[in-house]
């Protein structure tokens, strides 16, 4: 491995390293310039036949602000309506590690088991953004179907990870691509236009306990398998 790949190695598994979900923010807000900075660099995610399904509606603080408890009000009042079907059941080590990671987030934020108003609440943070100043929607073109969507997967992984490279903490939300309809009408999208989801981001609030928790990764050999 040549000095320049050695740097690029040890840059990259750093910010893959640090990076995390971010769920608790401080309120001010992203300079324009660094949100610029931030698009210009996930712009830059591969696609299938280089396609670029992705279109973002990034809102500004005041826009955030402005639909904020509109947001969690649709949230309260209506089931998830995802234009993606959410996973229809978790099994076996999937639901070990969504259990552990639900787990961490209830122990760190104080949750008790059993106690229903608390989930409530702490739900209903996905939808106070976790008090992120900002947050992106993510959407893709319909008539491209699945591969479009995991094309915006890459573009939402890219974005945090250029995010985390500037000094700002985000969240991948697929609780915003619960409630479709209300961003289809607040962002006037067209029917060939689905939401994969939301990124809340902004300056971590490192004092806030729901961020003193981070999830575990499974062992290589446990997601890989050699064919020789």
């Amino acid at each position: 491995m040549t000095q320049e790949n050695a740097a690029r190695d040890h840059v990259l598994a750093q910010l893959l390293a640090e990076r995390h979900s971010c769920r608790g923010f401080r309120p001010e807000p992203v300079p324009r310039a660094t949100v610029e900075r931030i698009l210009a660099i996930a712009q830059r995610t591969a696609s299938w036949c280089n396609a670029q399904p992705w279109q973002v509606h990034v809102l500004s603080p005041e826009a955030t602000g402005r639909v904020r408890e509109a947001l969690i009000a649709y949230a309260r009042a209506h089931a998830p309506q995802p234009d993606f079907d959410f996973p229809g059941a978790y099994e076996g080590v999937y639901q070990d590690r969504r259990r552990e990671c639900g787990l961490q987030l209830y122990a760190a934020t104080g949750v008790q088991r059993g106690d229903k108003p608390a989930y409530e609440r702490q739900w209903l943070e996905n939808y106070r953004l976790f008090g992120a100043p900002q947050l992106a929607i993510v959407t893709s073109h319909a008539p491209l179907g699945t591969y479009a969507a995991i094309d915006c997967g890459a573009y939402v992984h890219n974005f945090m990870l250029a995010a985390w490279s500037l000094g700002v903490a985000s969240i991948a939300q697929a609780a915003q691509a619960a409630v479709a309809p209300f961003w289809r009408e607040q962002l006037a999208l067209p029917e060939d236009r689905k939401v994969v989801c939301g990124i809340a981001f902004g300056y971590e609030d490192p004092a806030h306990p729901a961020n003193a928790f981070r999830t575990s990764r499974a062992d290589v050999a446990q997601a890989v398998q050699w064919v020789e």
